[in-house]
């Protein structure tokens, strides 16, 4: 309708219109009266108010108040969203924290590949001989961070580690690419590679084991099975705190924490940005 409507403005005005003729008693600008200064004062008031940012605070949706009982379905739904609305690249994409047990801590992105309800819990999948995976095998426990920066939300979780159970490994290893399944198989995640095409030689003995031939990465259904290798699976984070937080002017942001006891009661309290 839009469009429509600029086309016919656009047909209106297609020519130029001649410039209207002066009535006959015009003058001339400098023979204008010149305005008081009381109409100016008037005119002045008439501009439009800049906006309250106090008030645009106030008008701003944040969290619910009162908060919820637990955080999973809020927190689920905002997952849901930024999957829906493509909020980044990949969405389900986390920070994930670990510590040797001295307490030296490391970092990387990793992908949240189950968010489960009850009892609460972020699955993830990994190498188990990687940096990551060593650490959790010495200090089980992590805290994670999803950032959905367009969304201006954030997403904190924290609590111990264990490993899933093979089948859940295995079943979500059979939907992975195919190249990332032979990736599983020639990557010693971690360890010094000399050159990167030591890393593709390794792929390919990989297809040679398995039986793969390069049509198959063009066409993968007709592919040979590839099982899971031994030092690949999943892990899965309780989730004993959850931090939510939404962004807001000046740094003014709305945040509030939710902390499960061992008996699976949730607790929560607002804190201040």
């Amino acid at each position: 309708a839009s469009s429509t409507a600029a086309k016919s403005m656009s047909d209106k005005s297609s020519g130029i219109l001649p410039p209207r003729p002066p009535p006959k008693d015009a003058r001339t600008m400098n023979d204008q009266p010149r305005l008081t200064d009381r109409h100016e004062r008037r005119t002045e008031s008439a501009a439009p108010r800049a906006a309250n940012p106090l008030r645009q605070l106030r008008s701003r949706l944040g969290l619910p108040d009162p908060l919820p009982v637990g955080p999973m379905d809020l927190l689920d739904a905002w997952l849901r969203e930024a999957l829906n609305v493509k909020a980044a690249p990949d969405p389900n994409a986390m920070v994930l924290a670990t510590a040797t047990p001295d307490g030296r801590p490391s970092a990387r992105v990793v992908l949240c590949k189950a968010l489960e309800p009850d009892p609460p819990a972020i699955v993830f999948y990994t190498n188990h001989t990687s940096r990551k995976a060593m650490e959790l095998e010495r200090n089980p426990r992590a805290a994670c961070v999803f950032h959905w920066g367009s969304l201006g939300r954030q997403a904190r979780a924290e609590g111990p580690v264990s490993r899933v159970r093979p089948e859940e490994s295995d079943e979500y290893f059979r939907s992975r690419p195919l190249l990332s399944r032979l990736g599983a198989w020639a990557s010693e995640q971690g360890r010094p590679l000399a050159r990167r095409t030591d890393l593709i030689r390794r792929v390919r003995q990989a297809m040679r084991r398995f039986g793969v031939r390069t049509h198959h990465l063009i066409a993968p259904g007709t592919a040979p099975d590839i099982p899971r290798p031994e030092h690949w699976g999943g892990y899965r984070l309780g989730i004993e705190i959850v931090e939510l937080w939404l962004g807001g002017g000046g740094r003014l942001h709305d945040r509030a924490i939710w902390t499960r006891s061992p008996r699976g009661a949730w607790s929560s309290t607002r804190v201040q940005p």
